[in-house]
C-alpha cells in the first residue's frame, strides 16, 4: 500500500506534508527521552489557543530559539533572552508562554532531580506502560481524562504553567503515554 493510500486518523487526513509526517512518524510513539519530553511539553503549552499546525510549522524556530530544548540552558535564560524570544518571528511571541517555557524548564529540572528523570516521573502515572485506546473516530476521543487531570494538578503544584488537563492530554497523546490513533488508522497497531 502506498503512503497516500494509508488510512489515517481523522485529524491527519488532508493535512500538509509536515502534518502527515508528524502523524505517520512521531505522534503516539512512546517517548522516554527527557529532552524530547521537554520539547513536547513546551510545544504543547505554546499551542494553547492555536492549531497544532501553527506550532509544528514553527518547531525549527523553537529548537533554535530554545537552545535545542535543553532544559538546563532554558532555565538559565535571562531578561535579555526573554526580549530576544519576544522579538523572534520564528516562534509564537506571547509573553506568558515565553515566561512559562522558561519557568517550566526550572520546574522540569527539579522533577528530574527528585525522580532521576522526568520520564520516570511521567511514566509512573500509567504504571510504566502506554495505554492503548480503541476509538473509532475523532469525536470519541476525550479532551481530557482522569490521568491528564491528575498529572496537570501535580505539574501545577510543582510550578509548571500552561499545563491544564486538556494541554496535558494532548501531551500524553503526542509522547505515546496513550495511543489514541483511531482503530482504523494504520499507526494504531504499530505504536
Amino acid at each position: 500500500m502506498s503512503p497516500a493510500d494509508r488510512r489515517r486518523c481523522e485529524w491527519a487526513r488532508g493535512g500538509d506534508a509536515l502534518m502527515l509526517a508528524y502523524h505517520d512518524e512521531e505522534w503516539g510513539v512512546p517517548v522516554r527521552d527527557d529532552r524530547q519530553l521537554f520539547e513536547m511539553l513546551l510545544l504543547e503549552g505554546a499551542q494553547a489557543g492555536l492549531s497544532w499546525a501553527t506550532v509544528l510549522r514553527r518547531r525549527e524556530g523553537y529548537r533554535r530559539a530554545f537552545a535545542g530544548f535543553d532544559p538546563h540552558r532554558v532555565a538559565r535564560f535571562t531578561d535579555d533572552d526573554r526580549r530576544r524570544l519576544l522579538a523572534d518571528p520564528g516562534i509564537i511571541r506571547n509573553r506568558a508562554k515565553v515566561d512559562a517555557a522558561i519557568g517550566n524548564a526550572a520546574a522540569f529540572l527539579t522533577v528530574q532531580a527528585e525522580h532521576g528523570s522526568f520520564s520516570r516521573f511521567l511514566w509512573d502515572f500509567v504504571g510504566g506502560e502506554p495505554r492503548t485506546n480503541r476509538f473509532h473516530s475523532l469525536s470519541e476521543i476525550p479532551a481530557q481524562t482522569d490521568t491528564s487531570r491528575a498529572l496537570s494538578k501535580e505539574l501545577q503544584r510543582r510550578g509548571f504553567r500552561f499545563v491544564g488537563p486538556t494541554i496535558v492530554y494532548a501531551f500524553l497523546q503526542a509522547v505515546g503515554v496513550v495511543n489514541d490513533h483511531e482503530v482504523g488508522c494504520f499507526r494504531h497497531g504499530e505504536v
